[in-house]
């Protein structure tokens, strides 16, 4: 299948009106909350801090939208996106904790704790704490994964199978950060497992396979006996069939909308696989989520593992009688308290879950990052599944 895709349409002047109306006003929240906790008039800071102080805020709300908008516009420029990434977690970390900080201040009011004296002890609080959880987030999001192990018994699952290791890799999001070095380390993690199956459930990069073939190549050093990958949403901003032509090139079984079986003696155990749910939408021919031609030719007792990128699916899942769905994109929420959101879209944010009679979910918190080079009690992670019959 072609690699070309046709170009999407420019937005139109409304859908441009909204998003920046949208963007202006969450950068406002995002800025001038910390605003409040960290240089509140009631902390009666000297004339000069609050001067500075006040103009930091400024050039960095100003600077945020322009340097979001060039990162990702038409130049995509990858130094834009590094800053103003970094600029979003710094600001994300400081928003919620202003918010935390603020019940703070009611308790010292309540106890007789005056200003300035009060004040000023929220701020210092606030600046240390927010610095502190970003240095941590920082270095969790850029260390090789933890493994994280977890039987997961399948009722229908013949005993023939029983013990079949399958390393879940999600959400590596290479991007403009050069993890080259990471990749390799990563990989070479996921080797020392010797796993039975390893499996990629999608978002591998933030941009083009140009632009990150050199990030993915260490995914083609994987060793296991089979290697299977579906396609996550960001692919969709980057040209998905491209991505799944470059698995295939690295030696990975690209499963869109297809399935394979897995035999041992008479025993079968088929792992389908079904595009990013986005991918109808994408504007790239013949993608979209398609759980009947995945599963098109499998037996009615063939115990079924299913790769979709998004927990959303599940339901899906369960009315196929799919025994097990893997999925990542929640990324555990990344960066606390951003799981409440996540948690509005997704049925589940990390971990294994059952759904209906006999279907089972086990959703990554992933390897990688998006956007923010953070992750704050949301640790990454290579997910290492033993099945087992039950």
């Amino acid at each position: 299948m072609s690699s070309t895709t046709t170009a999407p349409p420019r937005p139109s002047a409304r859908r441009r009106v909204i998003f920046t109306a949208v963007l202006l006003t969450v950068t406002a929240l995002l800025f001038w909350v910390p605003w409040t906790g960290l240089l509140a008039p009631g902390a009666r800071w000297p004339w000069p801090v609050q001067v500075v102080g006040t103009a930091f805020f400024v050039v960095t709300s100003v600077a945020f939208p322009l340097l979001l908008v060039r990162a990702h516009g038409r130049r995509h420029s990858d130094r834009a996106s590094r800053v103003a990434h970094l600029m979003l977690g710094v600001a994300w970390v400081f928003f919620a904790w202003t918010l935390i900080t603020h019940v703070l201040r009611i308790v010292l009011a309540v106890a007789g704790v005056e200003n300035p004296l009060r004040a000023r002890f929220v701020a210092v609080t606030l600046l240390v704490l927010g610095l502190a959880l970003v240095a941590h987030g920082i270095r969790e999001a850029r260390r090789v994964p933890r493994v994280k192990r977890t039987d997961v018994p399948l009722p229908r699952l013949d005993a023939a199978f029983d013990g079949l290791t399958i390393a879940v890799l999600a959400d590596t999001h290479y991007g403009a950060i050069d993890r080259t070095k990471w990749s390799a380390a990563t990989v070479a993690a996921v080797n020392a497992l010797d796993p039975d199956v390893v499996v990629h459930v999608g978002d591998i990069a933030d941009g083009t396979v140009a632009q990150r073939r050199g990030q993915a190549a260490a995914l083609g050093d994987v060793r296991a006996r089979h290697r299977f990958y579906v396609s996550g949403n960001h692919e969709y901003i980057s040209n998905a069939q491209a991505w799944l032509d470059h698995m295939t090139e690295l030696g990975w079984t690209s499963l869109h909308n297809q399935h394979r079986v897995l035999e041992r003696g008479d025993a079968r155990l088929v792992f389908a696989g079904v595009d990013d749910v986005t991918g109808a939408h994408s504007g790239e021919t013949g993608h979209g989520a398609d759980l009947d031609a995945a599963l098109a030719g499998t037996r009615a007792d063939d115990p079924v593992v299913l790769l979709a990128h998004q927990p959303s699916e599940i339901p899906k899942a369960v009315a196929a009688g799919v025994d097990l769905q893997l999925s990542g994109h929640t990324h555990g929420g990344q960066i606390w308290p951003f799981h409440l959101l996540v948690r509005l879209q997704q049925p589940v944010l990390a971990g294994l879950s059952r759904h209906g009679e006999r279907t089972r979910l086990y959703t990554s918190r992933g390897a990688g990052f998006w956007g923010p080079p953070l992750r704050v009690f949301a640790p990454s992670e290579i997910s290492l599944l033993t099945l087992r019959a039950a």
